[in-house]
Order: C-alpha cells, then structure tokens, then sequence
C-alpha cells in the first residue's frame, strides 16, 4: 500500500477580518486546518513552514505530527522534503471549514496520474491545495498556493490528462468567503470561537 502523507502549508494569510489580531486570526485558521488533518484515515500528517513561522507551527501540531522546514513557502519545496512517502499532498492552510473528503479527493487520482490539484473557490486565482506522486515529476513548475491556478500545472506536462482537477473549496480570503461560512458546519472551532469573540 502506498505511503501517503498531507501536509498543511502555513503561510501568511491575506486577509484578517476587521477587529481582529493578524496573529490570532492566522494560528486559528492553522489550528482548525492541522485538527482537520488529523482526523483523516489512512494517511500521515504533518505541517510545513519557513525556518521563521517555527513557532506557529509548534503551537497548532498535535504531538505526533512532524514538522517540516522549507526555504520558500511554494508546494515544490514541501514535496521536496517528503522522501519517505509515495505520494503527498499540499494544502493551504487557511481553509479551516474545508471537509476531510475533499482533501481525500486531491489524494484519489494519484493512483492513475502524476499530479491532481484542487482549485479555490470563488474569485481570484490560488489554489486549495496541490498532490502529486513522488518522486515529483520534473515537468512539474514551482507552484504558489496563492497565485497558481490549475492549468500553471499542466505547462510542463507530456498531456493535460497527467493533472487531474478535483473538487474545490473556498479559502478565506476576503469577506465574501467569509460570509459563505455555514455555521451549521461542523469543524473550525478555533476560528469559529475568535470570530465569536469567545477565543480561549
């Protein structure tokens, strides 16, 4: 069986909603995204930041995930890290709502391509997250989670068909994202408690 791991990107946020502190709104949302990951079967987790963001990624792991350092915040320098897996996916870590089974769709396609990437949701470009066999295919480009979109992966590649497009999800990004939060969904407890001003 294949040895699988997702790994959580925790780079800067865009946006913070008005009144509330750039830094507690960016360790909730990496809070609610590293819990998330943590409830998944049948693969590994882990988080990955700059030598920097250390202590960020120290206060949202839970105790068994490993943390991974990398020189630039872009989905080919986490990839180039994980040498011990066979496949891996990278995903942004200020999706705090995102369902477990969309992440599990990034991962489904790898049994018959190289690369699948999930697409955001919503306006402008980015990407909800990027998974790949390993070794990564050389014709792969460097691809930022905040400014690819899905065809940036497909430059390089002998066909389109070798990148898959999966089901997509919003990140938050701005306020329209923010009001399409269901506070009927479970999960994002963190940023859930922040915006209610009940932060622990």
């Amino acid at each position: 069986m294949a040895r699988r791991v997702v790994v959580a990107l925790l780079g800067p946020v865009a946006w913070t909603p008005p009144g509330i502190d750039p830094t507690r709104w960016r360790t909730a949302l990496a809070e609610d995204v590293v819990d998330l990951l943590a409830t998944l079967n049948e693969v590994e987790t882990a988080v990955a930041v700059t030598p920097a963001d250390r202590p960020l990624a120290d206060a949202v792991v839970w105790p068994d995930m490993t943390v991974y350092e990398v020189p630039e915040l872009t989905v080919n320098a986490v990839l180039a890290a994980l040498t011990r897996y066979d496949q891996a996916a990278v995903v942004a870590a200020d999706a705090p709502d995102v369902p477990g089974l969309t992440l599990g769709k990034l991962l489904r396609p790898l049994t018959t391509r190289p690369v699948a990437v999930a697409p955001v949701e919503g306006t402008g470009p980015g990407l909800l997250g990027v998974a790949a066999r390993l070794p990564v295919p050389e014709w792969l480009p460097v691809l930022d989670l905040d400014t690819a979109v899905p065809t940036d992966a497909r430059v390089g590649a002998p066909s389109p068909g070798d990148v898959a497009v999966t089901t997509g999800w919003r990140r938050l990004r701005g306020p329209a994202d923010l009001a399409a939060l269901d506070p009927a969904f479970e999960g994002w407890d963190a940023t859930r408690a922040l915006l209610s001003g009940h932060a622990r």
